[in-house]
């Protein structure tokens, strides 16, 4: 690839989309930003700090000092970080703040891949490709179980479908950067689909948008 070359992928939590980011940054060697992870480290330094969520000063600061090169996954993924960043990514002005850092990133040679709720639609609205990944409420609480369960943890499948129905409200009903698809993202249900297929249908539209570009 000579060209920078973007993928946005958003969708809700749970459906596939990071899984298949990661598979896409893959197989088209481009970096990739899971941009869930930079509200997580915003909201891991204030639960760190002892302030509360909606401290928007203390927020702006941590979001200014977010290093994406330094994102600790096993760190932020954990369930409360998760529920505290939904919490501090409605603050407009941590949105913006963390926003230009995730351009800059998309804007690196040789491209990105970008998921998150917000990429084609706020953060990159002239990405190459745009890709909404959805899946039920339902299948989405089932796979975050069996998750769980294959770490040698429990839960509660209704609790977890709760928890998942409550973001996916926080997420759609914000004001600022509301989680919907792009009106020109290519909608990819994985509800019945393995991540082996959505991986084939996904690339299946890059390899088509990359084979008209070097036509051009």
């Amino acid at each position: 690839m000579t060209h920078t070359f973007t993928i946005a992928i958003d969708g809700p939590a749970g459906a596939g989309k990071g899984t298949l980011a990661r598979r896409l940054a893959d197989h088209y060697r481009l970096n990739l930003l899971d941009t869930g992870l930079t509200y997580r480290a915003v909201a891991h330094k204030l639960l760190e700090l002892g302030l509360p969520l909606d401290n928007v000063s203390a927020a702006e600061t941590a979001a200014r000092q977010v290093n994406l090169s330094n994102l600790d996954r096993t760190v932020l993924s954990a369930h409360a970080v998760g529920e505290a960043a939904s919490k501090v990514a409605v603050i407009p002005t941590v949105r913006r703040i963390l926003v230009e850092k995730q351009r800059d990133f998309a804007k690196a040679p040789p491209g990105a891949v970008l998921d998150g709720r917000d990429i084609g639609t706020v953060v990159c609205p002239d990405a190459d490709i745009k890709l909404y990944v959805t899946a039920s409420a339902q299948v989405r609480a089932k796979r975050r179980l069996a998750e769980i369960e294959s770490m040698g943890g429990s839960a509660d499948f209704a609790t977890i479908l709760a928890d998942i129905e409550r973001r996916d409200e926080r997420d759609m009903g914000r004001a600022d950067a509301p989680l919907k698809p792009a009106a020109d993202a290519h909608l990819l249900d994985t509800s019945e689909m393995a991540i082996e297929a959505a991986f084939l249908a996904a690339m299946t539209i890059v390899d088509d948008v990359l084979a008209k570009r070097n036509k051009a």
